[in-house]
């Protein structure tokens, strides 16, 4: 982004949590016990995650959320403002905790996470209204599953009375969605979030280009099918599809390699970018977070993407 270019604006509706990450050798199977190594408390939640990746790719950035009235919430809020994050819009509630996050990481970088909603589960309606200044002059809403869907569909509603385009992250996976978030401007599920909500198995190329045509043909404009390693398949709703390979890189935590994919996007798409040059910097973002441990800790600068392109690009 040249100097003189005004930074994108982008609003996120979405979850804030505390993430407890234990490292441990390998993930346990069910009803099994493995040892951890280590445990760390990192500030995350998908919709969080999202904000921080666009802040630190050089967007402005207004969340809108809830914690709890807890010193858990105190340090997420103040986490969010030393990332860069607008947190004017994030709200505080009394006699609730704020969300937490158990994540399992193994050796080889998988994961398990089970998430406990706390403050998230009261985001509502009249919270996203009482922000509409945020969706003024923005460019992108991001959201995700980890708050209430009428309070996503109330969001990606008054993004669409501001001309503000709409990105879904639809994760946690569902079996369903409303008719508003499927026809959204972009829907970016990975295989298991594709599979759940067409009904069909994702597994192959094939099968991922079969799953965003679906999308499109439900009303979404741009439907991105992400298989990690394998890169993603991209369809639009004028009939196109096209397969992205994924950056080659040393995987050590896959945690938030789908929020970095969305906080790239968004912030390409916010900036007018092409489609082709939006999912190379999104997939560029994403890269550079799985190498890292944790999940707002792993997003990377503008700088750091740009780098990774720049080789590829000129090839």
């Amino acid at each position: 982004m040249p100097p003189s270019t005004p930074r994108p604006r982008i609003v996120v509706v979405g979850s804030i949590n505390l993430d407890l990450v234990v490292a441990c050798a390998r993930l346990p199977l069910p009803g099994e016990t493995v040892a951890g190594r280590s445990l760390r408390e990192i500030p995350g939640g998908k919709g969080a995650n999202q904000a921080v990746a666009a802040a630190r790719l050089g967007a402005q950035v207004a969340m809108i959320g809830r914690v709890g009235d807890d010193a858990y919430g105190k340090r997420l809020r103040a986490e969010l403002v030393a990332a860069g994050v607008d947190a004017a819009h994030v709200r505080e509630t009394p006699h609730c905790r704020s969300g937490l996050a158990a994540i399992n990481v193994s050796d080889a970088g998988e994961n398990t996470i089970v998430v406990i909603g706390g403050a998230n589960a009261k985001l509502s309606p009249t919270d996203v209204a009482a922000s509409e200044s945020a969706f003024r002059d923005a460019q992108v809403l991001l959201v995700q599953l980890e708050v209430p869907l009428d309070t996503i569909v109330a969001a990606v509603k008054l993004a669409q009375r501001h001309g503000v385009r709409v990105i879904v992250d639809p994760a946690p996976a569902t079996d369903s969605l409303p008719a508003e978030l499927l026809a959204a401007d972009a829907i970016c599920p990975n295989e298991t979030e594709a599979a759940r909500l067409c009904g069909n198995a994702v597994e192959t190329a094939e099968d991922a280009r079969a799953a965003a045509a679906w999308f499109c043909r439900r009303g979404a404009k741009t439907a991105i099918v992400k298989r990690g390693a394998q890169g993603c398949v991209v369809a639009t709703s004028d009939g196109r599809q096209h397969e992205y390979a994924a950056y080659k890189v040393e995987v050590v935590d896959t945690t938030a390699a789908g929020d970095a994919f969305a906080g790239g996007l968004g912030v390409a798409l916010a900036e007018g970018q092409p489609l082709d040059r939006a999912i190379e910097f999104a997939s560029a973002t994403a890269a550079i977070s799985v190498t890292r441990e944790g999940a707002q800790p792993a997003m990377p600068t503008r700088e750091e993407v740009e780098s990774l392109i720049a080789p590829h690009s000129a090839q």
